[in-house]
């Protein structure tokens, strides 16, 4: 079967498997973490299985379309040249990610707090957090990381554990937002079609005075505490190698894999070289890391075939035209893209999901509102990144309280999660001083 070149119809009905999606993915989690009270209990849901009962709900509808053409469309969908890439830098991310491991993440970390006063170590876990999760991209891994050295940090200091965590949580949520490597930054680049070189650098003039005010009120908060000695353990400053360099290499707008592949090699020379690890177990930790992507790869997939019935039956028309009566001009299509991805993390409580959903109809948005691809990409990443930081349900948080012990709730936290609230207020400067200044 060959798509006809054609715009479809209008048709609301077409969105159906989105609805089904969030009320059973949304409602189970609610009732099971609020009502039933099971522990991480959006994260115990079996998202696959949700997204392949919505994607049911997609082929059974335009009964007049026979399945074989529906898996056609479906396959078109899934063999995207970006899907495909996207998929393939999951894959090369994640054992990245297993190579470098714990002992890195620590010793940016008891570096950075070996050589600045004590007074600032709140500040420190900021910037330890931000240039971890950058470095690793990812928001969660750099959280059960860094927590611990956190708790630590106020146990010995006096500092809230409040404000220490809130602090760990908003650097991991910058480097998740700006990472090369970051799930969030390869689903949002490539949905949108754009060089993460260029969403970097969007999105850099965002995230930089976000994080610079968050800077700030941390060390006004931290001038009048009365700081105790911290002790910092011993650390291997070579270990921070494979993250420098993954850095620069995306920076300097090299190919992801060559960068994703330099920072493998020299991983793995470090380790092996220093007895960090033993050989067997780091291709455990790199298998691990790469089969840690497979359950967002699953939901690629699905997603994408969702996505591509939706917009051959009309819901992608449907919901553009919803958007185009309640958003106008430059500025109303850019709030649009924002809150389109930021509903769809409240419903997922996982960023890397919304935007994946929101992504293709994003695109649509984008091209309809004259919006750059690296804009757009951006907004995505940006907005889906604010909502997911401050949600109590979302796995930054869970995660957080959990390695805790469970000596802060979310509800202590959420108050001194300052980057994202304030990364949210740069988003809403951007979008009214800075939409449709050429870049």
């Amino acid at each position: 079967m060959v798509l006809r070149e054609r715009k479809p119809k209008q048709n609301p009905a077409a969105l159906l498997p989105i609805l089904v999606f969030l009320i059973l993915y949304l409602g189970m989690g609610l009732i099971f973490e609020y009502r039933l009270e099971v522990e991480m209990a959006f994260y115990n849901i079996p998202i696959v299985v949700v997204f392949m009962v919505a994607l049911l709900v997609a082929c059974m509808q335009n009964r007049a379309l026979k399945f074989d053409d529906k898996l056609t469309i479906m396959a078109q969908g899934v063999g995207d040249k970006n899907i495909m890439t996207m998929i393939l830098i999951f894959l090369v991310a994640g054992v990245f990610v297993g190579v470098t491991g714990r002992s890195s993440a620590e010793a940016v970390a008891y570096f950075l707090l070996s050589v600045t006063p004590a007074w600032t170590s709140v500040a420190v876990l900021f910037v330890a957090a931000c240039f971890v999760s950058t470095a690793m991209g990812t928001s969660v891994g750099t959280i059960s990381l860094i927590t611990p050295i956190a708790v630590a940090v106020s146990n010995v200091s006096g500092f809230s554990m409040a404000l220490c965590i809130g602090s760990v949580m908003g650097g991991a949520m910058f480097g998740d937002n700006l990472s090369f490597i970051s799930d969030t930054t390869i689903a949002a680049c490539n949905t949108q079609g754009c060089e993460m070189r260029d969403k970097f650098r969007a999105n850099f003039k965002i995230a930089l005075p976000a994080a610079a005010l968050t800077l700030v009120v941390i060390l006004v908060q931290s001038i009048s505490a009365g700081v105790g000695q911290i002790d910092i353990p011993e650390y291997n400053l070579l270990l921070l190698i494979p993250y420098v360099l993954v850095l620069i290499g995306g920076v300097a707008g090299l190919n992801v894999f060559v960068v994703l592949l330099v920072g493998i090699v020299a991983g793995v020379t470090i380790v092996l070289s220093t007895g960090t690890v033993d050989f067997m177990s780091l291709l455990g930790s790199m298998g691990s890391g790469a089969s840690g992507m497979f359950e967002t790869i699953m939901v690629t997939v699905l997603v994408s075939c969702m996505c591509a019935l939706i917009r051959e039956f009309g819901g992608f028309e449907a919901l553009l035209a919803f958007i185009r009566q309640v958003f106008k001009g430059r500025v109303g299509g850019r709030l649009g893209v924002g809150l389109l991805v930021g509903a769809m993390d409240i419903a997922t409580a996982n960023n890397t999901v919304a935007i994946v959903m929101a992504g293709p109809i994003a695109k649509e948005i984008s091209e309809e509102y004259g919006i750059s691809p690296k804009e757009s990409a951006s907004l995505l990443d940006t907005f889906s990144c604010v909502f997911q930081g401050v949600i109590p349900y979302g796995a930054q948080m869970l995660i957080a309280v959990s390695t805790a012990g469970g000596a802060v709730s979310a509800f202590q936290i959420m108050p001194c999660l300052y980057y994202p609230y304030l990364l949210a207020a740069a988003c809403v400067v951007y979008i009214l001083v800075g939409a449709g200044k050429r870049r």
